[in-house]
């Protein structure tokens, strides 16, 4: 089995192109050229990887690769995943998070129909919450450049599955994180910043809204869930998540008590971190996943930032 993956030098990349090695799998990452390469994550099976230029806004490149690579599974995980830089680049983020879903799906479309595709959907599509908990039926409102984007994915991979007869499975994806995780996103800047404090490195963690309630899990339970979707052999949409939710401040407060710190003599709540339109609650039901895929996760949410907090401990212990 050949899989392409796009957005393979990321958190999700990384861990799905191990993943398929461990299965087999000869894997294509698609990527960027850059004049400096950023592929930390991936360093240590690099050299079990082919690697193909192309870039999501450029269709003739994504046709040439898949062409020339022929596939039988596509990961598109390459997208502008930052929620507050989508504020500040909404038009480049729709060009990446929503026209770049329709030029892999087209490329697709005129090489093999056969080749399977997956869309890294998000439960930022959710927003402005319709219903608790959130699941496949759900309405979409979503609250920024990012979700709305996403939204254009999903319902683009919809329109080729239902059109073309493409085997277009989308994953919405709820927040799910790692020690690979960017330093920007939130749960990476409370372990960084909580390991620092431990080490003297720094005395002061500057966060935005602490009452923000997400639904956590490990970036490895879910691109397990994203290959189990292309396996099923009837394409479909699968909500992936834990099935349970934590605050900002839970995250912090287990954070700290995990290295005999209180969050409180340290943390400080900066407006500067607060989004223009807030997410306030997301927690999805994994129910269908569950019974249709047999997916489970594994990693609990304890477990999650005490394996984050340990990572970051390591790091920066060892510079």
């Amino acid at each position: 089995m050949r899989a392409l993956i796009t957005g393979i030098t990321g958190q999700d990349g990384s861990y799905l192109a191990e993943l398929l090695l461990e299965k087999g799998y000869e894997v294509v990452g698609m990527v960027r050229r850059a004049s400096t390469e950023s592929a930390e994550r991936i360093d240590h099976i690099k050299d079990k990887i082919s690697f193909a230029q192309a870039d999501l806004l450029d269709q003739q490149s994504i046709l040439r690769v898949i062409d020339e690579h022929r596939p039988d599974e596509v990961y598109n995980l390459a997208a502008q995943s930052f929620v507050p830089t989508s504020w500040a680049q909404p038009v480049l983020t729709g060009e990446f998070d929503a026209l770049g879903v329709t030029k892999m799906l087209e490329a697709i479309r005129q090489v093999d129909k056969n080749i399977r595709f997956y869309q890294a959907s998000s439960s930022e599509m959710f927003g402005r919450v319709q219903e608790v908990p959130q699941k496949e039926t759900t309405p979409f409102y979503p609250r920024s450049p990012y979700g709305v984007a996403k939204v254009y994915g999903h319902w683009i991979t919809v329109n080729y599955r239902e059109s073309y007869g493409i085997k277009a499975s989308s994953g919405i994806l709820f927040n799910h994180e790692s020690p690979r995780r960017g330093l920007e996103f939130v749960t990476r800047k409370i372990t960084d910043g909580v390991a620092r404090i431990k080490l003297g490195l720094a005395d002061k963690l500057a966060l935005g809204n602490l009452d923000a309630k997400r639904d956590w899990g490990f970036a490895g339970d879910y691109v397990r869930a994203m290959w189990m979707m292309l396996q099923h052999e009837e394409a479909d949409d699968f909500v992936i998540c834990s099935g349970s939710t934590h605050s900002v401040q839970e995250f912090v407060e287990a954070a700290f008590s995990h290295v005999d710190l209180d969050y409180k003599k340290y943390v400080t709540v900066d407006p500067r971190f607060v989004r223009p339109a807030e997410v306030d609650l997301l927690l999805g039901d994994p129910e269908k996943a569950r019974k249709i895929l047999g997916w489970e996760p594994s990693v609990t949410f304890e477990g999650l930032v005490k394996m984050m907090v340990d990572a970051d401990m390591e790091r920066l212990s060892a510079k």
